[in-house]
């Protein structure tokens, strides 16, 4: 371990070992490296003394919102067709009805199945997202809770189709399509046994609550690529306790990130002040002030911003590098008290960056250039 190491490491003991967090020093250090996520999204209290009744507290809530969305609703729709008196009327799985518990439960399932499909494939090139978490919630896996748990929710909503064949002889085969044309990898859609639960089926009960909780925006498809990495770096802590309880923090860390960063995934607001658009050509505006030539080229081009810098800021640049340098990237991002025009600076630099590439090259390349950046 290098001095400068040991130095850095000292800083942040001091920083952090007082009963009250001088915020200000604590930004100034997370800037060059380091995510203390807690503190920098609003999560913990500043003053070390409440952190443990305060995580106590919000974890039970935590357990409380899994109860009331997920295990109760499951035993209802466990029970539901069980007697005459759960399919009249009043309530059957056709009823047109707002308020049906029938019609409710399809309309979670049509979310449940897209944050399933994004989940499942969430940073593909390292396992860590497919193992089995060290941490499993007890309060789902308990075998006492009788109830349709989310995993069986996708298990029965899910179609298969298969290809009948019949060859010349009058044998017929039924096959899987996507297994034939070896369109879905063997491991693609595996699910671990009953008793343990792999890292992305835990992402995907925090973005399903999330999503219970938000009806106004509910779950948009790049929120998997947002909590991803925050989930990472507390289901990875050296620390046994905020391993065990990586759920629940993340849970409120995504919730308060998308506080500030959920007008971006609101299509209304697109055109706003507030929304994408806006942001988008603040990243041209930047550029035309930093490198007129670049922009120059970009504009004659016709190379909007739309192409590239949608998917940069809504997602953080979390799809741009991989998941090491994002957790880099997002410790300077959130010690910034104005995060988001930060942001901003960061694609400007980007593109200032390889800049003399899209200066050489056309259209097509300079299209390529910016769709695969980090390559």
């Amino acid at each position: 371990m290098s001095t400068a190491y040991r130095n850095r490491i000292q800083e942040f003991k001091v920083a952090l070992g007082g009963e009250n967090i001088n915020l200000k020093t604590l930004r100034e250090l997370c800037f060059n490296g380091n995510f203390s996520d807690l503190i920098l999204l609003n999560y913990l209290p500043l003053d070390q003394t409440l952190w443990e009744s305060f995580l106590k507290k919000q974890r039970e809530v935590y357990s409380q919102f899994l109860k009331e969305m997920i295990i109760q609703p499951g035993i209802a729709k466990a029970n539901l067709g069980l007697s005459r008196e759960d399919v009249t009327m009043e309530d059957h799985p056709l009823n047109p009805n707002p308020d049906s518990r029938w019609n409710t439960y399809f309309k979670d399932n049509e979310i449940l199945l897209q944050i399933d499909k994004d989940v499942r494939r969430l940073y593909p090139d390292m396992a860590f997202f497919q193992r089995p978490t060290e941490y499993p919630c007890q309060l789902i896996l308990d075998p006492q809770n009788d109830y349709e748990t989310l995993r069986r929710r996708v298990e029965q909503t899910t179609l298969k189709a298969q290809t009948v064949n019949r060859n010349r002889s009058g044998v017929t085969n039924v096959s899987s399509p996507g297994k034939a044309l070896n369109l879905y990898p063997s491991n693609e859609y595996e699910v671990l046994p009953n008793g343990s639960e792999a890292h992305w089926e835990v992402v995907e009960r925090i973005l399903f609550i999330y999503a219970k909780l938000n009806p106004g925006i509910a779950y948009v498809q790049g929120m998997n690529e947002i909590v991803g990495p925050i989930y990472y770096t507390f289901a990875t802590d050296p620390n046994s306790e905020w391993k065990e309880h990586a759920e629940a923090d993340t849970f409120f860390c995504f919730t308060n990130l998308m506080s500030e960063n959920r007008d971006n995934f609101i299509k209304s607001l697109d055109d706003s002040q507030c929304g994408i658009t806006y942001k988008m050509e603040s990243v041209y505006s930047m550029l035309k002030d930093k490198d007129l030539e670049l922009y120059l080229k970009l504009e004659e081009q016709n190379i909007k911003p739309q192409y590239f810098t949608f998917r940069w800021l809504t997602l953080l640049l979390s799809q741009e590098f991989l998941l090491p340098d994002v957790i880099r990237i997002w410790d300077t991002l959130f010690s910034d008290q104005d995060r988001f025009h930060f942001l901003i600076l960061v694609c400007c630099a980007m593109l200032i960056l390889i800049r003399d590439s899209l200066l050489a090259g056309d259209f097509t390349v300079n299209m390529r250039l910016l769709q695969v950046w980090f390559l």
